[in-house]
C-alpha cells in the first residue's frame, strides 16, 4: 500500500513543469500560448515583406524602362523616409530639414559623376560662370572611393553640429522643427547663391558615366536598380536592429519621458544627436542615389517644399512603424506621377485631397490602421484568450 502511494505521489514531479504533459502548470500554459502568439505574429509581418520583395526583384520582368526608371527613384524616397521614421517615429523628434541631408549626399556624388563626365576638363557650368580652375574642395571628388563614402560623412557632420547646438541647449518639439526648416531654407538659399561652384538654380546635371560605363546602358540601369534595393533592404534590417536594441529602447523612452530618461543617467542630447546623425547619412545615401537614376541633383530638392512632402510620406505610411514609411514613399510618389500625368491641371489638387483622406481614415498611417485591425480580428475570433 505504502510503493502505490509513493508512486503516486511521484508522478505529478514527473509531468510537472511539462507544458505537454496532462499535468502542466498553467504558468507553462500560458508561456505556451504566448509562444505560438508570438511566431504567428513573426510570420503575419514577415509574410508581406517578403512578398514585397519579391516583387521589388521581380520589377523589371513585367515594368517598361520609364516605369523602372520612376520605382528606382521611388525607393531612393523610401529610404529617406525610412531615415525620418527613425528620427520621428521613435525618437519623437519631427525633422522639416531632412532635404538638407539628402541634397549633401546627392551633391557630394554628382561632385565625382560631373567631374567624370568632363573628363579632365572644367565642368560646363565653371566654365559659364567665369571660373578658370578647378575649386579646390572639388578634386578630391574625382575620386569614386573619396565621394561615396563623403556622402554619408558630410550629412553626418551637418546633422552632428546641428544636434550639439540644438539639443544641449534642450530645445525641443515644435521649436525644433522650426530650426530644421529654418535650416533647409538656408542651405537651399545658399547654394542658390554659389553658382559657380553647385550650379545654381539648375544644379548639377548632364551626368554621362559611373565607374567608366555610360549611364544610358540597360544593363547599367538594372544594376542601379537592384543596388538601390540592395541599399533599402540594408538599411531596414539595420534600422530594425538598431530600434530592437537597448539603443532602440533609449529612444523610445526619450519619447515618451525625456526627463525619465535624464534623471537615471543617460544624456538625452548624445542620445538625439546620434540617431539624427545615422538618419542623416542614410537621406545622404538616397541622395546620392538618386543623383544617379534621375541625372540631376538641385537646391529645389532642398528646400521647405521637399521636407515637407518627406514627412507626408511618412505620415501617410504609418510613423514608428519602419516599414510604414517605406509603403508610404512608394505609394505617395506613384500618386504623384499617375494624377499628374492623368490631370496636369488639377493634380496637386487631388493630391492634396488624397493626403487628407487617408490621414482622417488612417490616422496611424496606412501600415499601423492595418495593425490595428489584423489586432482587432484576432482578438474577435472564437477561441482568443487573453494571457
Amino acid at each position: 500500500m505504502n510503493s502505490v502511494n509513493d508512486e503516486r505521489m511521484k508522478a505529478p514531479l514527473i509531468l510537472e513543469g511539462t507544458a505537454a504533459g496532462p499535468h502542466a502548470t498553467e504558468p507553462d500554459t500560458r508561456n505556451a500560448i504566448r509562444s505560438q502568439r508570438h511566431l504567428g505574429h513573426v510570420a503575419l509581418q514577415s509574410a508581406p515583406l517578403a512578398l514585397g520583395l519579391l516583387a521589388l526583384l521581380l520589377a523589371p520582368v513585367f515594368l517598361s524602362d520609364f516605369r523602372l526608371s520612376l520605382l528606382a527613384k521611388f525607393l531612393t524616397y523610401a529610404i529617406v523616409a525610412l531615415a525620418i521614421d527613425l528620427v520621428w517615429g521613435y525618437a519623437g523628434m519631427l525633422s522639416l530639414g531632412h532635404g538638407v541631408f539628402f541634397g549633401l549626399g546627392g551633391y557630394a556624388f554628382a561632385m565625382y559623376l560631373k567631374q567624370e563626365a568632363s573628363r579632365g576638363a572644367l565642368p560646363d557650368f565653371m566654365s559659364w560662370s567665369g571660373l578658370t580652375e578647378l575649386p579646390v574642395f572639388w578634386a578630391p571628388f574625382a575620386n569614386a572611393w573619396f565621394a561615396i563614402p563623403m556622402t554619408m560623412i558630410i550629412p553626418a557632420a551637418v546633422a552632428g553640429l546641428v544636434g550639439y547646438m540644438v539639443f544641449n541647449s534642450r530645445i525641443t518639439g515644435v521649436y525644433f522643427s522650426i530650426i530644421t526648416q529654418a535650416l533647409a531654407l538656408i542651405v537651399s538659399i545658399l547654394f542658390i547663391g554659389q553658382q559657380p561652384y553647385t550650379g545654381g538654380t539648375n544644379g548639377i546635371t548632364n551626368f554621362q558615366t559611373i565607374f567608366g560605363r555610360a549611364l544610358i546602358l540597360d544593363d547599367v540601369r538594372l544594376t542601379l536598380y537592384y543596388v538601390t534595393v540592395a541599399v533599402l533592404v540594408l538599411s531596414f534590417l539595420l534600422s530594425r536592429w538598431l530600434i530592437s536594441s537597448r539603443f532602440g529602447w533609449l529612444l523610445v523612452a526619450l519619447r515618451d519621458d525625456e526627463n525619465r530618461v535624464r534623471f537615471i543617467g543617460y544624456n538625452p542630447a548624445h542620445i538625439k544627436t546620434a540617431i539624427l546623425m545615422f538618419s542623416a547619412a542614410l537621406s545622404g545615401v538616397a541622395g546620392a542615389l538618386f543623383a544617379t537614376q534621375v541625372g540631376i541633383i538641385s537646391p529645389a530638392l532642398i528646400g521647405v517644399v521637399p521636407s515637407i512632402e518627406m514627412v507626408v510620406w511618412v505620415a501617410v505610411g504609418g510613423r514608428g512603424t519602419l516599414v510604414g514609411p517605406i509603403v508610404g514613399a512608394i505609394l505617395v510618389s506613384a500618386a504623384k506621377s499617375s494624377l499628374s500625368e492623368g490631370s496636369p491641371d488639377y493634380w496637386s489638387y487631388y493630391f492634396g485631397a488624397l493626403f487628407i483622406g487617408s490621414v482622417l481614415v488612417f490616422p496611424q498611417g496606412i501600415v499601423g490602421g492595418a495593425r490595428q485591425l489584423s489586432s482587432f480580428v484576432r482578438r474577435r475570433r472564437p477561441g482568443y484568450r487573453r494571457v
